[in-house]
């Protein structure tokens, strides 16, 4: 049965209503990728890191800051002091915690070891990024 008069006016009406939202639908998806697209090259264009390789940084930057404190506690040990160096805390069962340094309080000049009376001062080796063993920059498993 074909509608006739006032029905078949709303009926293709809906019909054109219906097709204009997909249309309009449609545009809306493809200027949000397009959008999204633009984005993730204007970031990726300025080198910002992403969170994984952020983690992994941060764990490496506290692994080491712990390797530190541990290792001045061992110099003070071997110097003689029974006690860590000042300003680094310990607790039973755990490993010292470094201090924190801020740029002010920073000792101003040289970074390099002590020299030992006698010893030529030793040159760090110059180690090519094709020579360097590789790294695992991937953060830990979380469990």
């Amino acid at each position: 049965m074909t509608s006739t008069g006032p029905n078949r006016f709303f009926d293709d009406m809906s019909r054109l209503m219906t097709n204009a939202m997909g249309v309009a639908q449609g545009a809306k998806d493809e200027a949000e990728t397009a959008f999204k697209g633009w984005i993730d090259r204007w970031l990726a264009e300025r080198d910002f890191v992403t969170r994984e390789e952020f983690e992994a940084v941060r764990e490496m930057a506290i692994k080491a800051r712990t390797e530190n404190a541990e290792l001045r506690a061992l110099i003070g040990a071997m110097r003689g002091t029974a006690e860590p160096s000042a300003g680094v805390a310990t607790t039973e069962g755990q490993p010292p915690e470094a201090p924190h340094v801020s740029e002010t309080d920073a000792p101003a000049g040289d970074m390099t070891a002590p020299e030992v009376a006698g010893d030529p001062p030793a040159e760090a080796p110059h180690v090519s990024q094709a020579d360097a063993p590789p790294t695992d920059m991937s953060p830990p498993d979380k469990g």
